[in-house]
């Protein structure tokens, strides 16, 4: 849209003649503006990959902590041995299932009674009998580890980049386009030229950078294998 509106104005519109009085902007003034363009959309893909980042930690944390509890409760005694185990899958199964919400900015709400049986699970007094105080007490840090990671999961999910700085960007990204437009005033075909690349080369990067916005949405986003494959087949 950018890109048809400033070719009208140089070519087709009443004011053409008005704008090549303005002829004798500097070349290197591009330079200016489309750094500045540029450091703004680093700022805000290294936030959208810094936050992919944390959810990939955040998933493998969980899944790790999910694995441990899992090894812990082997020692137990049944029913308790089957009881804990049986909470974990149900846990790890809803959690696989919030992806789905997880890709909308939500929680799910099953996902989050699960989580709180788990804890309830785990605080039994029967398993500090049968494996002491120190495997409990290590037990219910891992529940607290996922809880924390899930929590993390969450508000990566709804967490999205402040839109300041994609006007921001825009604003820069129209000011290069509209330099570029004045420093090529007297040569239409140069203009056209220079301003179609630029917009080539800058759209699809904010674009991809936009997509990613999500780390929890599709085309690419943070899986949830390793919580799945946690507990084993």
């Amino acid at each position: 849209m950018a890109v048809a509106t400033i070719v009208w104005l140089i070519r087709h519109s009443p004011w053409k003649s008005k704008l090549r009085e303005l002829r004798g902007v500097a070349p290197p003034f591009i330079n200016i503006l489309g750094v500045l363009f540029g450091l703004t959309l680093a700022f805000i893909a290294n936030d959208t990959w810094s936050a992919h980042d944390k959810a990939t930690g955040a998933v493998y944390r969980e899944a790790d902590a999910l694995r441990s509890l899992l090894v812990l409760s082997g020692k137990l005694d049944e029913p308790l041995r089957s009881t804990i185990r049986a909470t974990l899958g149900r846990y790890a199964q809803a959690s696989s299932e919030e992806w789905d919400s997880l890709a909308q900015r939500r929680s799910s709400p099953q996902a989050d009674q699960q989580a709180n049986a788990l804890l309830l699970a785990v605080i039994d007094r029967r398993i500090e009998d049968q494996l002491g105080r120190t495997v409990h007490a290590l037990m219910l840090t891992k529940v607290s580890d996922i809880r924390h990671d899930r929590d993390l999961r969450i508000a990566l999910s709804q967490m999205h980049v402040n839109p300041l700085k994609w006007l921001g960007m825009a604003f820069l990204g129209l000011l290069t386009l509209l330099s570029i437009a004045m420093v090529h005033i007297e040569n239409p075909r140069a203009a056209y030229l220079s301003i179609a690349l630029f917009a080539l080369s800058a759209a699809p990067t904010a674009a991809i950078v936009l997509v990613q916005g999500n780390p929890f949405l599709q085309p690419s986003f943070v899986s949830p294998a390793p919580i799945i494959a946690a507990l084993g087949p």
